[in-house]
């Protein structure tokens, strides 16, 4: 169902897995995560795509860490796709961006506040790049019609990819509504569960963004077990330093394990 250059291991039955840091905070970090993310998909023979976002716009403070400079970490994130053979994915927030972004990744993705910015959508789509859209945490899945309508309006060939992560649950929290998933499989678009962002605890009066990543885990297995098509994991280190979303990222060193089962879970619902 997915259509992206350079994505290897195709012919495997597996989901495909979007996965790397929230944000690009340097090249080392960035080729080590990757390094490691590669050598254990290509063991398990899932389909991976490297995320790392070169600039954060939506920080809950001002003096949150965006970047290191958007064509530096653009930069880091070709040497990724070139040094192993991969496709990459980063976030846009605004129409002018989507050129710009278009010429060092192969996946631009909409943050789900920005999921109804036609223009931006209109955007991506120009740039004939696949456009991996996340839903907004205040809309259902079937309501995500609209934006993959869009997109494709603009450029009938487009890959989409439509993400859930999530629907606000009070002012604090979030909670997964896993009939959003089929719902969105329903306009003939790979479908994508968000593990790490949906367990989120946003808003919080410390101006530092809360989570839940004990339930990564439980996440993934449901939108497996619910007929996902791809999952999307944030993973570093040492989440405790990550220098955005530390605290709803998987640390890396548990995500070959996570994948080994979720591979078995894959394999049960076939």
């Amino acid at each position: 169902m997915i259509s992206i250059p350079k994505l290897k291991n195709t012919d495997s039955t597996n989901f495909f897995l979007l996965a790397g840091p929230c944000a690009i905070e340097g090249r080392d970090m960035a080729l080590r995560i990757a390094e490691h993310i590669v050598t254990v998909t290509d063991r398990l023979r899932i389909p991976y795509i490297f995320k790392g976002s070169y600039r954060k716009a939506n920080r809950t403070k001002i003096d949150s860490f965006t970047g290191i400079g958007d064509e530096k970490a653009l930069k880091i994130l070709q040497e990724v796709r070139q040094a192993f053979g991969i496709p990459t994915v980063t976030d846009i927030h605004e129409s002018h961006e989507a050129a710009f972004a278009a010429e060092y990744v192969d996946v631009l993705q909409i943050p789900a506040f920005l999921c109804r910015q036609t223009e931006l959508l209109a955007a991506a789509a120009r740039t004939g790049k696949a456009v991996n859209v996340k839903k907004g945490q205040f809309l259902s899945g079937a309501s995500m019609k609209f934006a993959a309508e869009k997109i494709n309006e603009v450029n009938p060939d487009a890959q989409v990819i439509l993400t859930d992560r999530g629907n606000s649950f009070g002012y604090g929290d979030l909670v997964v509504d896993y009939r959003n998933l089929p719902e969105m499989a329903a306009f003939g678009v790979p479908v994508v569960m968000d593990c790490t962002h949906s367990l989120q605890q946003p808003n919080q009066t410390s101006g530092v963004t809360g989570g839940k990543p004990k339930l990564i885990e439980t996440i993934a297995k449901a939108a497996i077990a619910v007929g996902a098509d791809g999952l999307f994991i944030e993973t570093h280190f040492n989440p405790a330093e990550a220098k955005s979303d530390g605290a709803n990222m998987l640390p890396l060193d548990q995500l070959e394990g996570l994948l080994e089962r979720l591979v078995r879970v894959r394999e049960a619902i076939l």
